[in-house]
């Protein structure tokens, strides 16, 4: 596996090795020994799988736990993604910047991000099915969501036009509202 290092500690772009030939492909998409060595640096155990399916135009977050903290490894199987990872560790040098990585199913690509960040993401083709792995479990009861177009954060979202969004992500926080994480 390659490993590719963003803007922001420990947020990292994972590219696996692909064996390909006129057949199809293979390639290893988790190995815990690998992963603890090249990306987290520390031993790390996943707890829960997620797969989410959505249709082109989807935004979902700015999303993050305020208790039970989870960091997300994502990958896309079909169809095309911008992923994006908000930096919420309020002792970070690098809090309140985002990194914004397009994850698809041709280039295989993944992304790590450890817990106290905000994830959300975009859907660019006609959809887009994602699944990911988590280092806590869900914890519907400390969910908080950050409003996705935060001039603060100023992401720069591919949107052409208005996003479909849930009622819980069209209602979401100003970043400057956000209490810290503890």
């Amino acid at each position: 596996m390659n490993v590719i290092e963003t803007n922001i500690a420990g947020v990292k772009i994972i590219e696996p090795k692909v064996f390909g030939d006129d057949r199809g492909y293979f390639c290893e998409t988790w190995n815990q020994q690998q992963f603890e060595t090249l990306v987290a640096g520390k031993p790390t155990h996943f707890v829960q799988d997620n797969h989410s399916k959505s249709v082109k135009g989807t935004l979902r977050g700015l999303h993050f736990q305020r208790q039970q903290t989870q960091g997300k490894l994502i990958r896309v199987i079909s169809g095309e993604i911008f992923d994006v990872a908000v930096d919420i560790r309020t002792d970070s040098p690098t809090y309140g910047q985002w990194v914004g990585v397009l994850l698809s199913a041709d280039n295989k690509r993944q992304v790590w991000i450890p817990a106290g960040f905000a994830h959300g993401f975009y859907v660019l083709s006609d959809f887009a099915e994602c699944v990911y792995k988590c280092t806590d479990y869900y914890h519907p009861q400390s969910e908080e969501t950050i409003l996705w177009n935060d001039a603060h954060l100023d992401i720069k979202w591919p949107v052409n036009d208005a996003p479909l969004l849930s009622d819980k992500d069209q209602h979401g926080h100003l970043f400057k509202n956000i209490r810290p994480l503890v």
